[in-house]
């Protein structure tokens, strides 16, 4: 099968472009020894089948990044039959310089011009046959977002494919000093058999001039005994080149490199009449203010929890059985019919009713009955992700990131991490933190950016909210987002005074144009996100809250493993059934190591029960909601009780709206979960990072805890339910 390769500047349109050509057939990866997404579907056209590969969105080749190293290798090692790079025809000559370097690599090239409706707006009139000409490609104008040109699209990449159309780019020109040396050096690389076997001589000879480190260490693996002089030959060309323009060669190189657009521009680019402010800008002078931007975004966080919380737990609008559902009580429903279901088991095999009971359907079930949320959540952020506005919020907030020791870019790391809101996560975070050149700033940046609130926090803060404040959903999820930040802007501000000093780099991005979110790529992005959720679930949490829930039933008191199901050796005569429940479960090894830890966190609030879910959450966030809800259920002694984990706690006499405060701070700052910590190993080089994170995370968590609990017992806010 025929392979494409979609290459492109963030905010091209280039993701909807892929959605477009491969639907629903797609699937989500990791390229091979990294960890950059790797996004790949089929196209098909007539009975023709083609794979998309979707390569992550770079600037430029130059390698400087893990994504730009990705994107440039795919290209020159896996070789596509056809590489489709998406330019946004708004701003065409910042587009073109990646076409560029693709040109010179000398791979088969198309160019799928997008956003061609918004560059008309802007009084931009393209000659895309005459850019066509000047470039030796094909070109073809498309509207990503709504679809237009798509067929066209895949018709001209099967046609070139099938050799019916050129695909072969011009050589680039950089002016004739230039050319000179760029000409040798590439008569040297074809020279060399193995390096001009697997690549272009011309494109080796550029890479060499701008002195590229991973070209230079390929020349050294396969020239062999040619290798010294091709390098040498490479360093007389760039003093030669240096001491006749007078400047670095690799400035020289880019210079002319957009030289080269700039002409293309004046050749091919006309102003249908005076350039009109768009409305773009119009919106950025109020969006981008100084004054309101700031006050604009807390009201954009406040709608976005206002419209998630709504939506998917008070609004009854899900037709189920003749009455109408809200989407999380419909979920909640579906998990009590289950316990229902299984309650007959209790008698003829209590072990196996705990288990699906107690792990499975109170542990997962309590997960999985946030899934609407997620997706709600998920949903309305890939909405302001596709209309341009987070790239507005990095700018807002580039201001204040300076002042508290972080780099300007750290804004994207934090926002994916859930720095919007509460639907990122830490993982992809952290490797956002690749796109930082400074070593200092990327590892300052990896060990705030789990403060933030990930999704897997949503479902613990939906839990005690509904719990503790069920009329106060909007106030509260604000007050944790701004509290987040608050933690982890003062912790960098730490970092980089007392830990890891060093100069703070400049931040610098491209504002894209605003666009109106495409509702196909919405559903498939959301569905992408959610999906990984409930795989998370039914995999990773499944296995945890397993495990635990045997912690938690094992070893059974004395009486009830001789066959008695009341642990009258543990509990008194006089107690209760549901005090044996609770005595039985505190002599479990679970129960005991939770004991074991009341001294020190009854300080903070945390009776043993609250203790055994915060371990699991070690390993996931999210596991806290559903050990909680095995810990709560194994103190039930009622097999048909259907109250949801929410509703327990609310009724539950040791707990109140001051304990549920401080648990929520707790989960939201202490370590990050196990994959994250994994992943800061690996980004960071050293375990000794990924250790202090754990460490001091928990640390800073747990004072801030003990500050807000007993700050509140003093202010006579720690009154047990109902009082």
């Amino acid at each position: 099968m025929a392979g494409i390769a979609i290459a492109g500047n963030p905010n091209a349109g280039k993701t909807s472009l892929f959605n477009h050509l491969t639907g629903a057939a797609q699937s989500v990866g990791n390229y091979p020894g990294v960890t950059v997404e790797r996004k790949e579907g089929v196209a098909r056209l007539n009975g023709r089948r083609v794979s998309v590969v979707d390569l992550p969105g770079t600037y430029s080749l130059t390698a400087y990044s893990q994504e730009e190293l990705v994107a440039r290798n795919f290209i020159i090692e896996d070789g596509p039959d056809l590489v489709v790079d998406v330019l946004d025809a708004s701003n065409l000559e910042r587009h073109l310089y990646l076409a560029i370097q693709i040109m010179e690599m000398g791979a088969p090239l198309l160019l799928a011009l997008n956003m061609v409706d918004v560059a008309k707006r802007r009084g931009l009139d393209i000659d895309h046959a005459k850019l066509s000409e000047l470039l030796g490609v094909p070109v073809v104008p498309t509207v990503g977002s709504k679809g237009t040109g798509i067929k066209e699209l895949l018709q001209r990449c099967i046609d070139a494919i099938d050799g019916k159309v050129s695909v072969s780019p011009r050589a680039v020109t950089y002016g004739h000093e230039v050319d000179e040396e760029v000409d040798t050096l590439a008569e040297l690389a074809r020279g060399v058999t193995p390096l001009a076997a697997r690549y272009s001589p011309r494109w080796l000879a550029v890479k060499l001039l701008e002195g590229d480190p991973e070209v230079e260490k390929k020349v050294v693996e396969l020239g062999g005994q040619a290798a010294p002089a091709l390098l040498e030959a490479a360093r007389k060309a760039v003093k030669a080149i240096e001491r006749h323009c007078g400047d670095d060669c690799s400035t020289v190189i880019a210079e002319r490199r957009y030289g080269y657009a700039a002409g293309i521009m004046k050749e091919c680019v006309t102003l249908t009449g005076e350039a009109r402010e768009m409305n773009t800008d119009r919106i950025d002078m109020i969006v981008c203010n100084r004054f309101l931007g700031p006050l604009i975004l807390v009201g954009v966080v406040a709608a976005l929890f206002f419209t998630v919380f709504k939506v998917s737990t008070e609004w009854a609008w899900v037709p189920w059985f003749g009455g109408w559902y809200a989407p999380v009580d419909w979920v909640e429903w579906f998990f009590e019919r289950l316990a229902e279901a299984v309650a007959g088991l209790e008698p003829r095999a209590p072990i196996l009713h705990s288990l699906i009971s107690d792990a499975l359907i109170a542990g997962v079930g309590g997960v999985l009955g946030f899934v609407p949320l997620i997706f709600t959540m998920f949903f309305l952020i890939s909405a302001l992700e596709d209309s341009g506005y987070i790239a507005r919020v990095a700018f807002i907030l580039d201001r204040v990131l300076q002042t508290f020791g972080l780099q300007g870019k750290s804004i994207l790391a934090m926002i994916v991490s859930g720095g919007l809101g509460a639907g990122g996560c830490a993982v992809p975070g952290v490797l956002a933190t690749r796109t930082l050149r400074e070593e200092k700033d990327r590892l300052i940046t990896m060990l705030v950016a789990p403060f933030m609130n990930c999704g897997a926090k949503l479902p613990v803060y939906a839990m005690l909210i509904a719990a503790f404040f069920p009329h106060r959903h909007t106030q509260m999820m604000l007050l944790l987002w701004a509290f987040s930040w608050v933690v982890a802007l003062c912790a960098a501000w730490v970092l980089r005074t007392f830990v890891i000093r060093g100069e703070q780099t400049p931040f610098v991005m491209e504002l894209p144009p605003y666009h109106v979110p495409v509702l196909r790529s919405l559903l498939l992005h959301t569905w992408d996100r959610t999906w990984m959720y409930v795989k998370k679930a039914g995999t990773i949490i499944l296995a945890i809250n397993v495990l635990l829930w045997a912690l938690m039933y094992f070893p059974q008191p004395p009486d009830a493993a001789n066959g008695n199901a009341t642990p009258q050796a543990v509990a008194p005569p006089h107690a209760s059934e549901a005090e044996q429940a609770a005595d039985a479960l505190a002599h479990s090894y679970a129960g005991r190591f939770g004991r074991a830890l009341e001294p020190v966190t009854q300080y903070a609030g945390f009776d043993w029960r609250t203790n055994i879910a915060l371990v699991g959450g070690f390993m996931a966030k999210e596991v806290v909601v559903g050990t909680l809800g095995t810990v709560m259920a194994m103190g039930d002694v009622d097999p048909g009780q259907s109250e949801t984990l929410s509703q327990r706690l609310a009724g539950d006499p040791a707990w109140n709206p001051l304990k549920g405060f401080a648990l929520m701070i707790f989960v939201m700052v202490y370590a990050p979960c196990f994959v994250c910590m994994a992943v800061i190993w690996r980004e960071s080089g050293s375990w000794k990072w990924a250790l202090f994170s754990t460490v001091y995370s928990t640390i800073i968590a747990f004072v801030l805890t003990v500050l807000i609990y007993q700050g509140g017992l003093v202010l006579g806010l720690g009154a047990p339910q109902g009082s």
